[in-house]
């Protein structure tokens, strides 16, 4: 017998409160914890983006610079998404669990406190889809570009930053964000390359023998 939704939400939040604890029993790594989850704040990610772009345009590369407009769009639309839900979702971040009154339990609200925000996380959001575009237009980067977008994710846990739970649910922001933008992309390319052909003068017919009948000075057409 399948597991009730309430029973595997419990299981849920107990394996938050438990990573919680954990990450707030190491001491190990702060700094470079720190300096890794930059990487994937919003600035970092976006002068990415942005710097694909660009090298794509001064190598004259179309693929490349395409590649870095899908990942801006795909982070873009991620980013959108997981405020949308941040509005709707009160969360207190793991290292601020310890206060009077609060614990690791999201609920309904509209809190703009950045303590009070964890639900869900944007570094993973922003990591994964930008991770996923990039392993779109170049399969042959996808090891790479997810193991990266995985670390951008995961250290969210041991920096006390956000629990399990929000980190996956930013996962499944950014790949959503990124396959709405794929099919967008898609839809834009086939528009135009039908509009491209529609355009295209057509070919003059072309004449065989048989097209034609002596007229008095030449041939004529029929």
């Amino acid at each position: 017998m399948p597991p009730k939704p309430f029973e595997v939400a419990r299981a849920v939040l107990d394996a938050d409160a438990a990573a919680t604890a954990a990450a707030r029993s190491w001491r190990g790594g702060g700094t470079v914890l720190e300096c890794v989850a930059d990487l994937g704040d919003q600035p970092a990610m976006r002068i990415l983006c942005g710097a694909v772009i660009a090298a794509g345009i001064v190598a004259g590369d179309r693929r490349l610079a395409s590649a870095g407009v899908r990942m801006l769009a795909a982070h873009t639309l991620a980013t959108l998404a997981k405020d949308a839900v941040k509005r709707r979702v009160d969360r207190t971040r793991p290292r601020s669990t310890a206060k009077p009154g609060k614990d690791h339990r999201p609920a309904p609200g509209g809190s703009e406190a950045k303590e009070e925000t964890s639900f869900p996380s944007g570094h993973s959001a922003g990591a994964v889809a930008v991770g996923r575009a990039l392993a779109r237009d170049y399969p042959a980067l996808a090891a790479p570009a997810y193991g990266t977008a995985a670390l951008l994710a995961l250290v969210q846990i041991p920096r006390r930053a956000h629990y399990p739970s929000d980190v996956a649910a930013g996962a499944a922001i950014g790949l959503a964000a990124e396959a709405v933008v794929d099919l967008a992309f898609g839809a834009a390319t086939r528009a135009l390359d039908a509009r491209g052909r529609s355009a295209e003068p057509e070919p003059p017919p072309i004449l065989s023998a048989h097209d034609v009948v002596p007229i008095v000075g030449g041939f004529r057409p029929i």
